[in-house]
C-alpha cells in the first residue's frame, strides 16, 4: 500500500471512528506499527490529526490564527453564546476567556445588564465599550497575537488578584479521554490561572470541538461545573455524561 493510500485510509478512519489505535490498525492492515506511527506523525505535522498515546484523534479545527477562527462555525458559536450569557448574573462578576466564542458571549450580553467582566482579551474589552452598565477589568501581560489574549508571567500574576463568580472558559478540544485542551502551553497556563479565580468554571464548546484534541491540557473535568455546547447528543456527549461531566446543551 502506497503512503498516500495509507494516509487516505487513516483520514477516513478518523472521520468514521474518531480515533486510530496504531497497534490495532497495523494488525488489521498487515503493516508494521512503525509505519502507521510514522504516517500519524506526518499527518500531525500537517495539522490533519492530533497524536496521542497509542495513536491519534481528530485535530481541533480551532487551532488556527484568530482571524481564521472567526470564520469557523459562527452559527454554532452563537448558539453556545446565547445559552452561556445566562450564566452571567446581574450584579455578578464573570471572567471571560479569549476566543471567538467568548467574543460572541460579550456581544450577546444585554445592553442594560449591570455586572463586572474580567478578561485578558483586548477584543472582548473593546466590544464591551458599548455596554454602559458593564464594568470592565482588563488583565495585562504579553499579547499572544495568535489568540489575541494576554498571557505569560505578568498576566498570571494579574489574574491572582481577582476573583469571580463564574469563568467562561474557551478551549480548542473537548475529548472524553484526552480532556480539555488548547494549542499553546502559555495560553493553557493562563486558562488554569483564571479558572482558579472563579467559584465555577464552564467550558464553551461549539460542536466542531467535541471529540477533538490539541497538544496541551487545560484543567481536568473535575474542576469544571459543566460544558456548554450545541453538539447533538452522540458518542462524545454520552461519554462525557458517563464520566459525570455536566453537559448543558444549548439546543435544548
Amino acid at each position: 500500500m502506497l503512503a498516500a493510500e495509507r494516509r487516505d485510509l487513516l483520514l477516513a478512519r478518523l472521520r468514521t471512528d474518531r480515533k486510530i489505535v496504531a497497534k490495532d490498525l497495523a494488525a488489521e492492515l498487515g503493516l508494521s506499527e512503525d509505519s502507521i506511527r510514522r504516517d500519524l506523525r506526518e499527518m500531525a505535522a500537517a495539522g490533519l490529526c492530533q497524536k496521542v498515546y497509542g495513536g491519534a484523534v481528530p485535530a481541533s479545527p480551532a487551532v488556527v490564527d484568530y482571524g481564521s477562527r472567526t470564520t469557523v462555525a459562527p452559527d454554532s458559536k452563537q448558539a453556545v453564546a446565547t445559552f452561556a450569557v445566562t450564566l452571567v448574573r446581574p450584579g455578578g462578576v464573570a471572567i471571560l476567556d479569549g476566543g471567538t466564542t467568548t467574543l460572541a458571549v460579550a456581544r450577546a450580553l444585554p445592553r442594560d445588564l449591570a455586572c463586572t467582566i474580567i478578561t485578558h482579551s483586548p477584543t472582548i474589552a473593546v466590544e464591551l465599550l458599548g455596554h454602559p452598565s458593564v464594568e470592565v477589568i482588563m488583565l495585562g501581560g504579553r499579547l499572544f497575537k495568535h489568540s489575541a489574549v494576554t498571557c505569560g508571567a505578568a498576566a498570571v500574576e494579574a489574574a491572582a488578584g481577582v476573583s469571580a463568580d463564574v469563568f467562561l472558559l474557551g478551549v480548542t478540544g473537548v475529548h472524553p479521554v484526552h480532556g480539555l485542551t488548547t494549542g499553546d502551553a502559555d495560553e493553557a497556563a493562563m486558562k488554569r490561572a483564571l479558572s482558579r479565580r472563579a467559584a465555577e468554571t464552564y467550558v464553551l464548546a461549539s460542536a466542531e470541538k467535541l471529540g477533538t484534541a490539541s497538544r496541551y491540557g487545560v484543567v481536568p473535568f473535575d474542576d469544571i461545573a459543566g460544558v456548554v455546547t450545541d453538539g447533538v447528543p452522540g458518542e462524545t456527549v454520552s461519554e462525557l455524561v458517563a464520566q459525570g461531566v455536566g453537559v448543558l446543551n444549548s439546543d435544548r
